[in-house]
């Protein structure tokens, strides 16, 4: 298994999503922020393989704008080399990165504006995983959205968008992440058994909100729904509880003794697994090193092997 952490590495001086305001664009402005950023992943990525921290959730601000119609500059273009370079250290290292798009990328809203802002920036983030070169095991992490009164219409349009206004190249990089709120874990089981759209699990969410499934049923049924040759294997977006505070607020540091059990309670699933925990990186170096104890730490690949 892999373990990961998302997007803000706090060991280092830089940031991967730099940014200005929309009243400031200009093309020189974007042209320096997406050169910033792409040194800086560059420079996360190499910590991570330095760690052994093989999985990796991209911030989705690499290119300002990304999505935006102001934004005319050919960035695709102007910085494939440097895409390309980050995407052949990715697969070089046998790491497995991902996207998580803002919580504005609905794709159920009836507000067709917002759909289609949503698709735009769906279109956009898995752009930059394609001049990578990353296969389709590099994935696109939403959730299924909102219910604004009625959630089996707000189902029916979520599979309405996906069959109609999605891309092929989006299709095959899409998950859906059960949440703390809304949509459970069987809901987005019944997205996977229409349009065939995996089902990222998350732990923390399921904890909150399920169907009664113990947690090794809950990860036996998220697990099916990924095919490892175009997949990949089951990611998992791991937490726990916060003591003392509100539901559902995330736990400051990883607490040990709950993550061994969780381990335990895949029972041999093949997984990667992204800590949703607030001091990142601290606590991914005491997961790997659980990992690394129970013999499930995924062994880095020698330069010639191929990708995952």
């Amino acid at each position: 298994m892999r373990i990961g952490y998302p997007c803000v590495n706090e060991s280092l001086d830089c940031t991967s999503t730099s940014t200005f305001r929309l009243a400031s664009y200009s093309a020189e402005r974007l042209e320096q922020a997406v050169a910033n950023n792409l040194a800086c992943l560059q420079r996360i990525l190499e910590y991570n393989v330095q760690h052994e921290l093989r999985f990796f959730r991209i911030g989705s601000g690499i290119v300002p704008f990304g999505s935006h119609p102001v934004n005319t500059y050919p960035w695709q273009q102007r910085f494939a080399a440097e895409f390309r370079a980050i995407g052949d250290y990715i697969k070089q290292h046998d790491m497995r990165v991902s996207f998580h798009p803002d919580q504005f990328v609905v794709l159920n809203s009836p507000d067709t504006g917002i759909v289609e802002r949503s698709v735009a920036e769906l279109v956009y983030q898995g752009s930059m995983l394609d001049l990578m070169g990353l296969d389709s095991k590099a994935k696109l992490q939403i959730h299924a959205g909102g219910v604004y009164g009625d959630k089996e219409s707000a189902l029916k349009r979520w599979i309405a968008t996906y069959n109609e206004l999605l891309p092929e190249a989006v299709k095959v990089r899409l998950v859906v992440e059960n949440d703390d709120r809304l949509y459970s874990l069987q809901e987005c089981l019944r997205l996977y058994d229409t349009v065939g759209v995996p089902v990222l699990f998350d732990n923390f969410h399921h904890e909150c909100l399920n169907s009664g499934e113990p947690m090794p049923m809950a990860l036996q049924l998220a697990a099916a729904t990924w095919h490892p040759e175009q997949d990949g294997p089951l990611m998992i977006d791991y937490s726990s509880q916060a003591p003392g505070e509100r539901k559902g607020k995330h736990v400051n540091s990883i607490e040990e003794d709950l993550f061994r059990a969780f381990v335990d309670d895949l029972r041999g699933i093949d997984a990667d697994i992204m800590l949703e925990i607030k001091d990142k990186e601290a606590s991914a170096h005491k997961a790997c090193a659980i990992l690394r104890d129970v013999g499930r730490l995924t062994a880095p690949r020698t330069p010639s092997a191929t990708s995952y």
